[in-house]
């Protein structure tokens, strides 16, 4: 007798709907995208055209007449003659010492203002004291005082100081504790768990032993945001440098890019080299997002615990 076959049926998964909602969400993502990095494309697509070719090429999505003048304009490796033949304004432009202030300015700011709003924050989470809860209310109503309305009284009082076009004036106003900093670090202290301080004073330790050795090891995430979060603010400020450090020696890139705008042959900007030099000096900026981008998310709902 033949033998008994079997027959074997493939089982095929059924085709997937399309799911409307989820392409829709999918494409509104996509659209958002785009629209957020449309205008950083702009501005290295600018920057590498040249300025001649720009007009005529306006709608263009690629460079027009490919060129990294702007580049050697703003790192000044192009003679005056070579930068006005492009375009450029053929004046001088110390880049170099304004990227060192930048980076002075900030970081400085950045250390101080981190350090002192963390010792801050401690105070007000950890200690007891009278109108403990006052002060702390007050340290936060100044969060709803526009900027612009302290500019004038700092200014005048740098002025008196003689400290105007000086480095230490430039970051006097940054240099000790903010509003939104020492909230920021005291909702983490508040969240900690407080055995192994507790076990630390039983065995004599006082707050500043815990707050060094206990309390900042354990905050080294948000910290970290806070630090990055204020360079990032620090590194585009552009109203109090342009007061206060208007001199060559003390001028920031914030300043140094509308010094560049203004040196413009004959009433047209040169906008390869402005955009070059914006491209360069958001650089840091974008590095340090792109490297610790995914820390400010992941802090932003701490909890404190480890």
């Amino acid at each position: 007798m033949p033998a008994s076959t079997v027959t074997v049926r493939s089982h095929r998964p059924a085709p997937r709907r399309l799911n409307w909602r989820r392409a829709i969400a999918w494409t509104l993502l996509a659209l958002a995208i785009a629209v957020s990095v449309l205008p950083f494309y702009w501005v290295l697509r600018t920057a590498l055209s040249s300025n001649h070719a720009l007009a005529a090429n306006s709608a263009n999505l690629l460079p027009a007449d490919f060129s990294l003048g702007a580049f050697e304009r703003v790192f000044g490796l192009q003679s005056p003659a070579q930068a006005v033949a492009e375009g450029g304004s053929g004046a001088s432009i110390n880049f170099w010492q304004y990227l060192a202030n930048s980076l002075v300015f900030t970081g400085t700011t950045t250390i101080c203002a981190v350090f002192f709003s963390s010792m801050a924050a401690y105070a007000f989470a950890r200690l007891r004291w009278k109108g403990r809860n006052a002060v702390f209310s007050l340290f936060l109503g100044t969060m709803l005082v526009p900027p612009i309305f302290t500019a004038l009284p700092n200014f005048l009082l740098v002025k008196n100081l003689g400290l105007l076009n000086t480095m230490l004036g430039l970051v006097l106003p940054y240099l000790f504790m903010t509003p939104f900093a020492i909230f920021f670090m005291r909702q983490f202290f508040l969240n900690m768990s407080r055995e192994v301080e507790e076990a630390a004073m039983l065995d004599g330790a006082r707050h500043w032993r815990i707050f060094f050795q206990i309390v900042l090891p354990n905050a080294a995430a948000p910290i970290a945001t806070l630090a990055l979060l204020t360079f990032m603010g620090q590194w585009n400020e552009y109203f109090w440098p342009l007061l206060v450090g208007s001199d060559e020696s003390t001028r920031v890139l914030t300043v140094g890019l509308g010094v560049f705008k203004s040196q413009s042959p004959q009433g047209a900007p040169d906008w390869s080299g402005l955009m070059a030099a914006t491209l360069v000096s958001a650089l840091p900026v974008l590095i340090l997002f792109a490297a610790f981008g995914k820390r400010i998310v992941n802090s932003i709902g701490f909890n404190g615990t480890k």
